[in-house]
């Protein structure tokens, strides 16, 4: 395993947090278009925790899902959600600006929306995209499909609009000013370096484009950022690749571990330019939704299914396990099982066995 592998294992996938909001502001914001693989994201790293104790969290406000960074959801702490949305919502308006176009929306349609959620949802009103929906669509606007979620994104982007509690298995919004308490409004300088500093602190060693991908910032606003955390960052090259990180150290990981994530786990998906040092494939090879990771490298996919009382975990692997590497596996089924409740059952087959 490269250095890099090792140490980006070490800040992004082994540390340990007390509960679901550490994970959350640890990394600034964790993508969670996948609702409920998305909390497993938090759960992989908080153990004994349960699926039921996270979305409690969640109701509670503990954290939030909203739109941030990139056109996609992401969860983020309350006390970060203004700021992040400051420094990035402005360029994920300007990537999403010819799809505005595209399903009709123009300011005249954002500000009549605007006013129409803000009223709905006045009170602790929270509702579900169904019921927003039959709301603007009353007044003419778009009321499904790419329409309805991109007038909903936008509201979300302004500050208006963020996640509230679930309603049995439908998440519901809620207005972001009676969600989170109001706050003073940050240094723009400070906001960027504490995101900028976050970022290759909880996912380093990693690079200035890995950094673009995954925030939606220019070059020039990474190389300021860079400059304003100062010595809270240390560069290196390796291989004539330019990396930053920050100092957090944790102990070498025993091998050999398995941990079962899903596909846009972190220490998966934000990466673009370095994304291979943890991956060991054919450039081909495609990262299917949940991964297998052994010692920190991708080693197959795995699958899931549930009876009463039993999580069935069937992973599929690119090469045969000794017994050791079979046991941190069923250690690995074993965590995910309690998490959700369940007792584990393990299965395994190589990937070009018919199946």
């Amino acid at each position: 395993m490269s250095a890099i592998a090792d140490r980006r294992m070490r800040s992004a996938l082994l540390t340990s947090f007390a509960a679901p909001a550490d994970v959350v502001r640890w990394f600034g914001a964790v993508q969670a278009q996948d609702f409920g693989l998305a909390k497993w994201s938090l759960g992989e790293r908080l153990p004994g925790v349960t699926d039921a104790e996270v979305q409690r969290s969640f109701d509670a406000g503990e954290f939030l899902r909203t739109h941030v960074l990139r056109p996609t959801w992401h969860f983020v702490a309350p006390e970060d959600i203004r700021w992040l949305l400051r420094l990035t919502a402005p360029r994920v308006h300007a990537t999403n600006a010819h799809v505005y176009r595209q399903v009709g929306l123009d300011a005249g349609a954002f500000a009549t929306a605007h006013g129409l959620l803000t009223e709905a949802l006045a009170g602790g009103g929270y509702r579900t995209r169904k019921e927003l929906a039959g709301v603007v669509g009353a007044a003419g606007l778009p009321s499904t499909g790419f329409g309805l979620g991109y007038l909903l994104m936008h509201a979300e982007l302004d500050g208006l609009v963020c996640s509230g509690p679930a309603r049995g298995k439908e998440q519901t919004y809620a207005l972001l000013e009676e969600r989170v308490p109001p706050a003073p409004e940050r240094d723009p300088d400070e906001a960027l370096a504490d995101l900028v500093t976050r970022y290759f602190t909880s996912h380093g060693p990693a690079t200035t484009r890995d950094l673009m991908w995954w925030s939606s910032l220019t070059r020039a606003d990474i190389a300021r950022g860079v400059a304003l955390a100062g010595d809270r960052l240390r560069h290196e090259v390796v291989d004539g690749v330019s990396y930053w990180s920050g100092w957090h150290e944790t102990a070498p990981p025993g091998s050999p571990t398995v941990h079962l994530v899903q596909g846009y786990d972190e220490y998966l998906v934000a990466f673009t330019e370095s994304k291979h040092v943890v991956r060991p494939l054919p450039p081909a090879t495609s990262v299917p939704n949940s991964v297998l990771l052994l010692d920190g490298l991708v080693a197959g996919h795995w699958r899931r299914t549930s009876t009463k009382d039993t999580l069935q975990i069937e992973a599929l692997l690119h090469r045969a396990l000794t017994p050791a590497e079979s046991a941190a596996l069923d250690a690995a089924a074993a965590r995910q099982a309690a998490y959700l409740d369940l007792l584990p059952s393990v299965a395994t087959r190589l990937l070009d066995e018919p199946g």
